[in-house]
C-alpha cells in the first residue's frame, strides 16, 4: 500500500528520498528534462526526469502518455524561485526522479480527464464514468460525500443513536411512488419490493425499544427523473421514542450545523420556521428559495370588485389574485418577453399572466387602461410601486397561483442573477395539511403518509382543513427532509384510514404486522429523513444530482456503464416463473 500522498509534501520534506504512486495528468518534455504532473487522490506532485541522472528510465519516461499508472522513486527537492507554482500546494517542491516503473498504460482517451472546464457529451462522460470520476470536480464531489455522512454519523453516535441496517428486500406498500418489484424463485409469482423509505421497519424499531436510530439508507422509487432525482438515492434517516417536533428539529438542525461546519467551516445560524400556508401565500411553493425577496404579494381584496371581469370572475369562483413585483428592472423585459413569460406560466395551468409597468410616474400595459384608477392606486400605495417596477399578475384557483407565480419567481430570479449563490437558507416548513385533493383519482389522499400524526384528531373528516404533525427542512430551494410526528395510537390509525378509503382488508394487507405490533405497547415517536444527495448538491454548488453520486443513471433510468436496465435469459425467467408479453409495438429491440 502507498505510504505518501502526492499532494501532502512540502519544503520540509527536501531531502527525503520517496517512492510514490499516480496517474500522469500532464507530461511536457524539455528535451533532456521530463515534467510529469503525477496525479492521486489526494492532488499533484511535479515529478522530474533528467536525463543527467537516468538512462534507461530516461527512455521509458519519453514513452510516458496521459493516464498512464506509474511508480516512481527519487528525492524530495526545492524548485528553484522562479519556477515556483504557488496554484499547487506542492508548488514549492518537486521529485528528481530516480527509478520509474509503468505499473499499466493508458488506451486513447475518449475525453481529457485533467480538464474540468470543457463540456463533455453526458452520455460519453456517463459511459466512461470511471475516467469521469478522476476528474478534480466529481471526485471532490464524491469526497465531500464521504466527510458529510462522516460528520452525520459522528453527531448521531455521540447522542447515543444507535445504526442499524433495515431489509432491502420487504412488502410492496402503497407510499406514493412506484415500487421497484423484485420476483421470487421460491415462491413464484410473489414479489419483493425494493423500500421506497424504511418507514415501517424504523417505526417497528420503535416498537421493539431501540428508542433512538439511524441509518445511511438507500431508497429506491420507480418514478420519473429530473436533475434532482434518481431512482436510487440515500437518506440519513432518523427516528427517536418518546419525542415530539421540537426534539426533531433540535436534533436534525444540530447534525446539519456540524456537517456545515465540519466541511465547509461555515457557522450557520437557527433555522427560521414558517408554516406551509404561509410558505405558499409568500412565495407560491412548500420548499421556498428565501436567498433572494420578490416575495408573492395578494390582491384579491383589491380586485375582488373590479369591472374586469378576467379578475372578479376568478376571485368570484374561489380563486385568489397575486403578483410579483419585479423591482427596478421593468426595462429588461419588452413585450415579447413578457409573452415568453406568459407561455411559461401556462405550462402550470394559468390561463393568462396579465402585466403592469410603472414609468414615468404612471401605470402602462394593457390592463392599466381598463383597471379602475382607484385600483391602480391602492396597488401602488399598497406595495409602494415605483418607476421602472413590473407587475405580473394571475387570478386563479389558488393552487394554479401558487404553482405559476412560485416557478416564475424563480426563473426571474435566475433571469435577473438575483440568488446569492453562496448562501445556505436552512428553513423548516411546518403545519402541512393531512389531505391533498387527487384530481386524477377524485379523491383525498395523503400528503405525506398515512402513518402521521394530526393536530386535531376530530379534523379528520374534514379534508380541507385537516393539519398534519409534519414538517420539511428545506434548503435554497429544495426539499432537504421530511417527516413527522407518528401516529402510534391504533384507534386513531383506523380513523385515518377509514378516511384514506383504506378498508380495514387492505390495511391488514398491506399493513398488517405493522398493525399487530401496534397492539404491543408503542411508545410516541417521530422522524425525519434528509436526503444526502441533495444536501450534498447544495453545498457543492451544483444543481445535477448526478455530479454527487458515484454511478448514477441518466434521465431515462440507464446505465449507461454497465448497460442496465438489460435482458436476462429465458432460464433465468423460466426459474423465476415468469413469461414475457409485449404489446405491439414494444418488442424489446
Amino acid at each position: 500500500m502507498k505510504e505518501f500522498n502526492n499532494a501532502e509534501f512540502r519544503k520540509s520534506d527536501v531531502g527525503k528520498t520517496v517512492t510514490v504512486y499516480g496517474w500522469v495528468n500532464k507530461r511536457r518534455d524539455m528535451g533532456g528534462v521530463i515534467f510529469v504532473d503525477l496525479r492521486d487522490r489526494s492532488g499533484i506532485l511535479q515529478v522530474v526526469f533528467n536525463r543527467g541522472f537516468l538512462k534507461q528510465e530516461f527512455e521509458l519516461a519519453e514513452s510516458l502518455k496521459n493516464e498512464y499508472c506509474i511508480k516512481v522513486s527519487g528525492k524530495i527537492v526545492a524548485r528553484e524561485t522562479d519556477m515556483i507554482n504557488p496554484k499547487l500546494a506542492t508548488g514549492e517542491i518537486e521529485l528528481m526522479v530516480s527509478d520509474l516503473e509503468i505499473l499499466s498504460e493508458c488506451d486513447i482517451l475518449p475525453f481529457n480527464v485533467y480538464d474540468d472546464e470543457t463540456d463533455i457529451n453526458e452520455n460519453v462522460a456517463l459511459k466512461y464514468r470511471y475516467l469521469s470520476l478522476r476528474k478534480e470536480k466529481l471526485k471532490n464531489n464524491i469526497i465531500l460525500r464521504h466527510k458529510v455522512i462522516t460528520s452525520a454519523r459522528e453527531y448521531l453516535n455521540n447522542l447515543g443513536f444507535l445504526e442499524i441496517e433495515t431489509p432491502i428486500l420487504c412488502k410492496s406498500t402503497p407510499e406514493g411512488a412506484r415500487d421497484y418489484l423484485v420476483p421470487s424463485r421460491i415462491s413464484k409469482g410473489s414479489f419483493y419490493a425494493l423500500p421506497q423509505s424504511p418507514q415501517i421497519f424504523k417505526q417497528i424499531l420503535m416498537v421493539s425499544g431501540f428508542e433512538k436510530y439511524y441509518q445511511i439508507a438507500r431508497s429506491f422509487r420507480d418514478e420519473d427523473l429530473r436533475r434532482d432525482r434518481q431512482p436510487e438515492f440515500t437518506q440519513i434517516d432518523l427516528e427517536m421514542s418518546f419525542a415530539e417536533e421540537e426534539d426533531v428539529f433540535n436534533v436534525t438542525e444540530g447534525m446539519i450545523k456540524k456537517i456545515v461546519k465540519d466541511v465547509k467551516k461555515i457557522e450557520l445560524e437557527d433555522f427560521p420556521r414558517m408554516t406551509y400556508q404561509e410558505a405558499m401565500d409568500r412565495f407560491g411553493s412548500d420548499k421556498p428559495d428565501t436567498r433572494f425577496a420578490m416575495e408573492l404579494l395578494d390582491l384579491t381584496d383589491i380586485l375582488s370588485d373590479t369591472n374586469m371581469n378576467v379578475f372578479r370572475k376568478a376571485i368570484e369562483d374561489g380563486g385568489i389574485a397575486k403578483c410579483l413585483i419585479v423591482k427596478n428592472n421593468g426595462d429588461k423585459y419588452s413585450r415579447t418577453d413578457v409573452e415568453h413569460l406568459t407561455d411559461f406560466v401556462k405550462i402550470y395551468g394559468a390561463k393568462g399572466l396579465a402585466w403592469l409597468k410603472y414609468d414615468n410616474d404612471q401605470f402602462n400595459g394593457v390592463i392599466a387602461k381598463n383597471l379602475e384608477d382607484e385600483k391602480l392606486l391602492k396597488i401602488k400605495e399598497k406595495y409602494n410601486v415605483e418607476n421602472n417596477d413590473l407587475l405580473l399578475i394571475v387570478a386563479d384557483k389558488p393552487k394554479i397561483v401558487y404553482a405559476s407565480l412560485g416557478a416564475l419567481r424563480i426563473k426571474i430570479g435566475k433571469e435577473l442573477d438575483l440568488i446569492d449563490k453562496d448562501k445556505l437558507n436552512f428553513l423548516w416548513i411546518t403545519d402541512f395539511p393531512f389531505f391533498e385533493y387527487s384530481e386524477t383519482e377524485k379523491r383525498w389522499k395523503a400528503e405525506h403518509n398515512p402513518f402521521t400524526m394530526v393536530k386535531d384528531i376530530n379534523t379528520i373528516n374534514d379534508p380541507e382543513h385537516c393539519i398534519s404533525r409534519s414538517y420539511d427542512l428545506v434548503v435554497n430551494g429544495y426539499e432537504l427532509a421530511s417527516g413527522g410526528v407518528r401516529n402510534h395510537k391504533e384507534k386513531d390509525l383506523a380513523k385515518i384510514f377509514k378516511a384514506l378509503g383504506i378498508s380495514d382488508a387492505e390495511a391488514q394487507l398491506r399493513f398488517g404486522f405493522m398493525l399487530e405490533a401496534f397492539k404491543y405497547g408503542v411508545p410516541p415517536h417521530a422522524g425525519i429523513a434528509p436526503g444526502v444527495e441533495r444536501l450534498i448538491m447544495v453545498l457543492a454548488q451544483t444543481d445535477d444530482i448526478k455530479d454527487v453520486i458515484a454511478f448514477p443513471k441518466t434521465q431515462s433510468a440507464q446505465d449507461l456503464m454497465d448497460g442496465a436496465p438489460d435482458t436476462v435469459s429465458e432460464s433465468q425467467l423460466k426459474e423465476l416463473g415468469i413469461k414475457i408479453e409485449y404489446e405491439k409495438g414494444e418488442e424489446s429491440e
